[in-house]
């Protein structure tokens, strides 16, 4: 009897395909969670570079009637979440920027990202305050991208709440354009 029972393959694609099927189904939503991230933190990065571009040749400049940038800081916002539209909800929850000027290049390349003692970005001194003709500016744009399959979440996440930091960063300085004259 034991023998008959031993012999038998009735069955035996299904038993394989379940011990497969968990590693299998791994690793495709890993690769596809993956490249899904990777596309989302190069649109952050060209984003920056599109934005530093405008900044530096003086097609984007802040209003000198606005003191506080609002206004800027809503067009930096619009250009970014025009590129990410396509894969992000509406209004980009999770976008944050930081413009500021900087006497020289060193100084802006040791600034660093900081997280908060839970693991969340901190952007208390963050600012939109863009330099003017040959001024050092350094533009950060940070996306908090969500991991959308649950299973990979803890392992993948490098922030609070399941997130992982989208980061885009550029350094440039300003070509001698005319400043804006307030009035």
């Amino acid at each position: 009897m034991l023998c008959l029972f031993l012999r038998d393959r009735n069955g035996a694609a299904a038993i394989e395909f379940a011990a497969l099927a968990i590693p299998f189904f791994l690793l495709t939503f890993a690769i596809l969670e993956s490249c899904i991230s990777l596309t989302a933190g190069q649109i952050v990065s060209n984003s920056a570079d599109e934005i530093a571009r405008q900044f530096r040749t003086g097609q984007l400049r802040p209003d000198p009637k606005d003191t506080n940038n609002q206004k800027l800081a809503e067009k930096i916002r619009t250009m970014v979440c025009s590129n990410l539209e396509i894969m992000v909800s509406k209004g980009c929850p999770g976008l944050e920027m930081d413009l500021r000027t900087f006497t020289n290049f060193t100084d802006a390349a040791n600034l660093r990202t900081r997280l908060t003692a839970d693991r969340d970005l901190d952007t208390s001194d963050f600012a939109i305050k863009p330099g003017g003709p040959e001024e050092r500016n350094i533009l950060r744009i940070y996306y908090k991208w969500p991991v959308i399959t649950d299973f990979m979440r803890a392992s993948m996440s490098n922030i609070k709440g399941g997130y992982i930091l989208q980061t885009g960063t550029a350094i440039w300085q300003n070509e001698p354009f005319q400043p804006l004259a307030a009035g």
